[in-house]
């Protein structure tokens, strides 16, 4: 029987443990899992040490979704003799650059508002991601919406400019990823906008032991807009990760 590696499981921007439910309702009941949220400091550093505590002692796979992924990686980093694999969806490996930092900076000045965060603008700025992140084909889906609405309303105003600050803020990984030995699948939506499927490509290029997953027909939501796709590559990879733990006894990969 192979060994049941404990999982953690980083949300996006705007995200909470729901957008993971689509992989933890599959593996419901074969191995611990832990959903940290993302949300709650405006550091990268900061949020991967407070999910690595909640870990149980050992290894652990990984994954991270979006803004997760930069915590993901950051958990690499963090606790690299503990990683017996990492999962990375819709996300990249490099620093913001000047232009994206001025944007991030923009919406973070349009939810504050001079008063401190404005639920209102920030309703406004969660339904106007809409376009962004799904596909085009899902622009009317509205029980997919209402999601991702009511889970942007769950991390707050607050707690969105604390996800852009820690975004903004964090550092280039890719020195991070050749030492990652360790299964990782990196899945992308292939009409990604926000994160495009280059970064994904680069991200795989770098990692000693990667599957990339193009996810047809998705934007940046893949896990939520093709969940069959992503989950099996998802449940593929942790085969992976429960096969090498098993063969190296309860050691991690050292990163």
């Amino acid at each position: 029987m192979n060994h049941a590696t404990p999982l953690l499981l980083l949300p996006g921007l705007m995200n909470d443990a729901r957008v993971w439910s689509p992989l933890t309702t599959a593996i419901a009941g074969e191995r611990p899992v832990h959903v940290a949220p993302t949300h709650l400091h405006d550091s990268i550093a900061e949020s991967a040490r407070e999910a690595i505590a909640a870990v149980p002692a050992g290894a652990f796979a990984v994954a991270g979704f979006s803004l997760g992924g930069y915590v993901a990686q950051e958990v690499c980093r963090q606790a690299g003799d503990r990683i017996a694999g990492l999962g990375l969806l819709d996300t990249g490996a490099r620093a913001d650059t000047e232009d994206v930092k001025q944007s991030r900076q923009r919406m973070i000045q349009a939810v504050e508002g001079g008063e401190g965060a404005d639920p209102a603008t920030f309703a406004q700025v969660a339904q106007g991601f809409a376009a962004r992140i799904v596909h085009a084909s899902r622009l009317q889906d509205r029980e997919l919406l209402h999601l991702l609405f009511d889970m942007a309303s769950t991390v707050g105003s607050e707690g969105f400019v604390r996800q852009q600050r820690a975004a903004m803020n964090r550092v280039d990984m890719r020195d991070l990823l050749p030492r990652v030995h360790a299964p990782a699948v990196v899945i992308c939506g292939r009409e990604d906008q926000v994160t495009p499927f280059s970064l994904s490509q680069e991200m795989a290029s770098l990692l000693p032991d990667a599957e990339l997953v193009a996810v047809a027909e998705a934007g940046h939501m893949s896990i939520l807009e093709r969940p069959a796709m992503v989950v099996g590559a998802l449940v593929r990879w942790l085969g992976r990760v429960d096969d090498a733990a098993g063969r190296r006894g309860s050691g991690a990969a050292a990163v």
